[in-house]
Order: structure tokens, then C-alpha cells, then sequence
């Protein structure tokens, strides 16, 4: 058995590449491939049954799936759409879960409300996997992407939240409280953020302290599972706490990580991410044939076509329906809302210049107020540069897809109860017809819609890349002024690193290992201080949000490229 399972894992692994490169070459989604395949190789003479455990998806597959996710997403960025992302993923989860369990009880009383409850739970969060991979290749926008990373990472929790309730009234045969489940989403939602925010705090300030990238990779790998076992021991939502041990990682990770344990994060989350999410997708696919056999003993193929296409209109509609408030307050309450955020601005900076402080302190607080100000304009301006159009809304009504988590959750409903059998297939096929549906069309949708191409980002990282070296120079002072313990610099060394330092610390290795050995260490010295002022100026910008968020990932990753070489040298 150990042989045939390594086997397997090894065929599914050559699958999983193949498949990769194979959606690359033509543009399909790699999801859609993989199950594909995967129902292909179900039927396969001499094929093994594989029975994978629901509870082992949603605690094992799961965690570290959505902490890949997170930990890549900027928090400035979720920071300007968290309205739109909290309203899809949590009302809109919640409306969907309701409305499909009343319309589906309705039109199939033998499915009791709480069950079909249930059906709308597991099939009302989307995932974002599909739609993302098509989105990188044919150019979405990035805010577009965003709204559909942020949402698919947080839809989870609303939708685990709902179908617990649902289930245990189903265990219970009390009834669905709607009472009930606003109150432990309460408490999922607090707990969650109190508990994911302590782990990924606790976690990062453990890690600037290690300088072993061993150690550090290994604390990444428990993180999402410190996270998610104490917020369901808690009872409150541990995919919840999961995203924002992530998010707070990565945030903390740009100011307290070295470049090597950024560089190292990155590379080990996108391939476990990789590897995971194709398993899933593949699995799905290979337990489609086994589930269509095992609902026959309950329902007709008639009964479960009927069912499958009442929920995939009913998600099709509820999410347009969703979008159309925020679409319609976007092209007509936006323009207003923002002159009326200038107004209030311009206001708060005449009396920040009419402030004269009094000591330190009250200047500290005038730094951060205009910091605050700038922040506020920045936002403004990110509305007017980057709004979401109709044509934005119209995309991501188009991007249901559904995956993980509804394969997983739906085979968490209590075996024995009546009809769940059909309610596992019916999950199982709304997600793989909304792969196939909206996967195969999303690319002509996205190009009909003729998107504006994405500004070249050069100027701008030019251009934030000067801002922090200046702001390096003003705040430790010109080269010239520089001491190392008490000594002033080499005359020589001072002349030969002023063209360096802004816009590039270091021109290159090379030029560094020429230095003379007696100017050596004083330079090296010199490039990690000014090095330190960049990387807080860099902090400091990104606070404030000026700048694309792919500026600062690109000015970051060239600060740790020169961290390497300075470390190396």
C-alpha cells in the first residue's frame, strides 16, 4: 500500500507539471486541465480508490494555502478596497448561503432548509486561483485583482462560519437561527483577528531574531497552523485568523525580515501553493466518477440536473446583484465623495499649519498628523488613477468560480443525512461547471472589455527610488559627514561612493571588491547604514501610499538584491 501511494503521489506530481506547463503554452487554466485529468485517470483500468478526509482539506490543505495568498498580498492595497472585499465576501457569502438554501428547499422540499442551507454555503465562497491565473496572462487590472485575491481569502471564513450553524441544526433539528449565526460570526470574526493578529506578530518578532534561514522557513511553515488550530478551539473562524497572521507577516516582513528570508519565504510559499492547489483541483476531478455513483441510490439524473442548474443561476445572479450597489455607487456617489474628502483635507492642513508646537512632543504628533494627510491624498488620488469602471464590475461578476472549499466543506455535512448524498454531488458540480463556464470564456470577457493597458511602472520606481535615497541623505547627513567610530571617511572612499548611493547603493560587486582593503570596511559600513535610512524611508512611503504597489514590491526587491551583495561582499 506504501508503494502504491508513493506511486500515485509521484504520477499526480508529473500530472500537476505537465499540466502547468501545457496551460501556459495555450492558455487554459491549469484547474480546468487538472480535473480534467483527473477524471481521466479515474477511469484508468486498475486505478486505486482514494478516499481523501474533508476534515484533513479544511486543516491540513487549506491553511497554508490561504497563508500563501496572504502573506504576498499588500495591506495597502487591501487596505483601499476592504469595502467592496468585506461586502462580497461577507454579506454577499451570507445573503447567497440563505437565499440558495430557501429557493432550493422550496423548489425541492424533500432537501430540508438547513441542509440546503448548507449546499448555499459551500458553493457561495469563490475561489480566486482560476480567475487570477487568467487575469496575470491576459493583462486584468491590478485592482481588479486585488478585489478578487482579497475576497477569495476572507469569503472562507463566512462561508465555514454559515455551514457550521447549518449543520448543527441539521445534527440538532432545531431549525437554522439566523440570530444564532450573526452572533458567532461576531466572535468568529473578533477571535480570529485577535488570535491570527498574536501568532503573526509573536511569530515575525521570533524570526527577525534567527539568522538561519532553516529555522526561519520552518516557523513559516507552522505559522498558519498556529493560527488556525487555536482559533477553532476558540470557536471562532480559524481560516480567518490564518489570513491575518498573513497579512500581519507580510507587513512586518518588509521592515523586520532580511533579504534572504524574504527572497526564501517567497520562493517556498509559491511552490507549496503551487503543489497544493493542484492537488486539490486534481483530486476533485478524480472523485467526480465515485460521487455520481454513490448519489444514484437517492436521486435521478433529472432531480440533480435540475438542482445544479437552479444554484449556478442563483450564484450567477446574486453575485451580479451583489455588484450592481457598488457599481452604481462608484459612477455616481465617487466624484462627490472625493471632493468632499479634498475639502475636508484642505481644511485639516491650514490647521496643521496654523499649529505652532510646543515642545517634541506636539511635533511628533504634527509629523504623524501630516503623514495622515498625505495618506488621505494619496487615497484620493488612487480612486481618480485606478477607479473599478462598469466594465471592472462586470468582470468580476464574471469570476465565480468555485473551488477548495467547496469541494472540501460540502463532505464535512454529516453522513446519514437524508439526501446529502446529492447535495455532495450537486456541490461538486456547481464548482467544476463554474470552473468550465467561466474559466473557458473569462479570457474573451476580459479582452471584449478592452481594458487600458497598465502605465509602464519604470518612471514610478525611478522616481520612489530617488524619494527614499533622498530621504536616506536627509536623514543621516551627506557622505562628508559621515563617522565610523569618531574617524572621519576615507577622502578617497567619500569621492568614489557619492554616485552611487542615489539611485543605486552599489553599482555592482565588482566595483566594490576593487575598493582598497583599508577603504574596505569603512565602505561596507557606509552602504548598511544609508541601506538602513532607505529601507525605513521605504516604510514610511508605503504608509502613505503614493506609489503603485508594484513600485514598492519592485524598489524592495532591488534594496534586497543590494543587501545580498553588501552581505556578500
Amino acid at each position: 500500500m506504501d508503494h502504491q501511494f508513493l506511486l500515485v503521489a509521484g504520477a499526480g506530481l508529473a500530472i500537476m507539471i505537465a499540466a502547468s506547463v501545457f496551460a501556459r503554452r495555450t492558455g487554459v487554466a491549469a484547474p480546468l486541465l487538472l480535473v480534467g485529468l483527473g477524471i481521466g485517470a479515474s477511469y484508468l483500468p486498475s486505478t486505486p480508490t482514494i478516499h481523501v478526509d474533508p476534515e484533513l482539506v479544511l486543516a491540513g490543505v487549506l491553511p497554508p494555502l490561504l497563508y500563501a495568498s496572504a502573506v504576498q498580498l499588500p495591506v495597502l492595497d487591501v487596505r483601499r478596497n476592504f469595502g467592496l472585499i468585506a461586502w462580497q465576501s461577507v454579506a454577499m457569502v451570507i445573503v447567497s448561503a440563505l437565499a440558495i438554501g430557501a429557493v432550493v428547499h422550496a423548489v425541492f422540499p424533500s432537501i430540508s432548509f438547513a441542509l440546503a442551507t448548507a449546499l448555499g454555503a459551500v458553493v457561495a465562497p469563490t475561489d480566486a486561483v482560476a480567475a487570477t491565473a487568467i487575469g496575470h496572462r491576459v493583462g486584468l487590472p491590478p485592482r481588479l485583482m486585488t478585489v478578487l485575491e482579497g475576497e477569495s481569502l476572507v469569503n472562507d471564513a463566512s462561508a465555514l462560519v454559515v455551514l457550521r450553524t447549518a449543520v448543527a441544526a441539521i445534527a440538532a433539528t432545531s431549525g437554522f437561527s439566523i440570530g444564532e449565526t450573526v452572533l458567532e460570526f461576531g466572535w468568529a470574526v473578533v477571535g480570529a483577528v485577535l488570535i491570527g493578529g498574536v501568532v503573526g506578530w509573536a511569530t515575525a518578532l521570533l524570526r527577525q531574531r534567527l539568522d538561519d534561514p532553516v529555522l526561519n522557513t520552518t516557523i513559516s511553515f507552522a505559522v498558519p497552523f498556529l493560527a488556525y488550530f487555536p482559533a477553532e478551539e476558540a470557536h471562532a473562524s480559524g481560516v480567518l485568523a490564518v489570513v491575518m497572521a498573513g497579512l500581519l507577516t507580510g507587513a512586518l516582513g518588509s521592515k523586520r525580515f532580511s533579504a534572504r528570508d524574504r527572497q526564501t519565504q517567497a520562493t517556498t510559499w509559491t511552490t507549496i501553493s503551487f503543489i497544493l492547489e493542484s492537488a486539490v483541483f486534481l483530486a476533485m476531478g478524480y472523485q467526480l466518477p465515485e460521487l455520481v455513483d454513490a448519489a444514484r441510490t437517492e436521486t435521478t439524473t433529472g432531480e440533480i440536473t435540475g438542482l445544479v442548474l437552479l444554484v449556478v443561476a442563483l450564484l450567477v445572479a446574486l453575485r451580479f446583484a451583489g455588484l450592481a450597489g457598488p457599481a452604481l455607487r462608484e459612477r455616481f456617489a465617487r466624484p462627490a465623495r472625493n471632493e468632499q474628502t479634498r475639502a475636508r483635507l484642505g481644511q485639516f492642513e491650514e490647521h496643521l499649519d496654523a499649529m505652532t508646537p510646543a515642545d517634541r512632543r506636539e511635533e511628533n504628533r504634527i509629523a504623524w498628523a501630516r503623514r495622515r494627510l498625505a495618506r488621505g491624498r494619496a487615497d484620493v488620488e488612487f480612486e481618480e488613477r485606478e477607479p473599478i469602471t462598469g466594465r471592472g464590475y462586470a468582470v468580476l461578476g464574471w469570476t465565480g468560480m468555485r473551488g477548495v472549499v467547496t469541494v472540501a466543506a460540502v463532505q464535512t455535512i454529516p453522513a446519514g443525512t437524508p439526501h446529502v448524498d446529492t447535495v455532495v454531488l450537486a456541490a461538486f458540480l456547481v464548482a467544476l461547471i463554474t470552473l468550465v463556464l467561466f474559466g473557458l470564456t473569462l479570457p474573451m470577457v476580459i479582452a471584449r472589455m478592452n481594458f487600458r493597458p497598465a502605465d509602464d511602472e519604470r518612471d514610478s520606481v525611478q522616481a520612489l527610488l530617488r524619494r527614499v535615497g533622498e530621504s536616506a541623505i536627509d536623514t543621516l547627513g551627506p557622505l562628508e559627514e559621515q563617522t565610523i567610530d569618531g574617524e572621519p571617511l576615507d577622502p578617497e572612499l567619500v569621492s568614489t561612493m557619492k554616485e552611487r548611493i542615489v539611485p543605486r547603493l552599489v553599482a555592482g560587486t565588482r566595483e566594490l571588491r576593487e575598493t582598497r582593503p583599508d577603504t574596505h570596511e569603512q565602505m561596507l559600513i557606509v552602504q548598511r547604514r544609508y541601506l538602513d535610512a532607505m529601507r525605513d524611508a521605504l516604510g514610511s512611503e508605503r504608509s502613505i501610499g503614493a506609489y503603485s504597489s508594484a513600485a514598492y514590491r519592485e524598489v524592495e526587491t532591488l534594496l534586497d538584491t543590494i543587501e545580498q551583495r553588501v552581505k556578500s561582499s
